[in-house]
């Protein structure tokens, strides 16, 4: 005997909206399906601004401009703004996919492959701290640690390791970038920022961020040559592309692929 079909369950129950909610978040709006709750910030400007961050959407607004008004002009960009907090949301899935466990054999990506963390307590090399293995396969990175180190001992002595591995090859490559482009530099100094590579300023000292040393060497290049550029326009114009594209032709390609790929999380 044929049994009785299982009742439907209402679509609704099965498919909930799409939610984005920004941590300082004091006004919500549906945008299509998706419920988009945004920090709303009044300012002194002439018309309704966002931006879509790490954090989710930020309007700013002048204070004349009435809250439906604000929401109309949201849904106007819906198709806009959806998108990019999709692509927000997708980024920051795979930072947390990408989060480096602090232990032995934890890989990270250096110079674009990937490399092993190995901890060597009898302090098998040659070098301060740690030094890179070459293998046929893949190289690893030895640290005089032993096992019973804490993750956060591991992260601190891999971090100084690659601190310093990064100012020999961002010197390295400024060295030969700076004749090409006809500018001289100054000064080097490594940062940790979250969100900018490096900076430049018109007295020819130069940081740059040592987490470039996780892509592969030709987006390190388009970083270097990006603020050795800046020492000849210190502006974003097209004359300072031009200039950009003199040494690193794909530079548009190259700067693409560093907004797009996250580096490792490292807490």
């Amino acid at each position: 005997m044929q049994r009785p079909a299982a009742p439907a369950v209402p679509l609704p129950s099965l498919l909930s909206p799409a939610e984005f909610r920004h941590p300082q978040a004091n006004r919500e709006v549906l945008l299509g399906d998706a419920v988009v709750a945004y920090a709303l910030q009044r300012a002194r400007r002439r018309s309704i601004g966002f931006s879509v961050g790490p954090d989710g959407l930020s309007v700013r607004a002048p204070s004349w401009v009435t809250l439906g008004a604000v929401d109309s002009a949201l849904r106007e960009k819906s198709d806009w703004i959806l998108r990019k907090l999709g692509e927000a949301r997708e980024r920051q899935q795979r930072m947390e996919g990408g989060r480096i466990v602090w232990a032995h054999g934890a890989v990270l990506p250096y110079l674009g492959e990937p490399l092993t963390v190995v901890l060597d307590p009898s302090h098998g090399f040659a070098g301060k701290g740690g030094a890179l293995v070459s293998a046929t396969e893949q190289p690893s990175l030895h640290i005089g640690l032993p096992h019973s180190a804490s993750p956060a001992q591991i992260r601190d002595a891999v971090q100084a390791w690659l601190m310093r591995d990064a100012r020999r090859h961002f010197t390295e490559r400024l060295d030969h970038f700076a004749p090409l482009l006809g500018v001289r530099w100054a000064s080097l100094r490594l940062s940790s920022a979250n969100t900018r590579w490096g900076s430049a300023k018109a007295d020819g000292s130069i940081r740059l961020n040592w987490r470039l040393l996780h892509y592969r060497p030709a987006i390190i290049d388009y970083v270097v040559a990006h603020e050795l550029a800046h020492l000849r326009v210190m502006d974003h114009s097209p004359r300072f592309w031009d200039t950009v594209a003199t040494v690193v032709p794909d530079y548009a390609q190259l700067r693409s692929h560093l907004r797009d790929e996250p580096a490792p999380l490292w807490d």
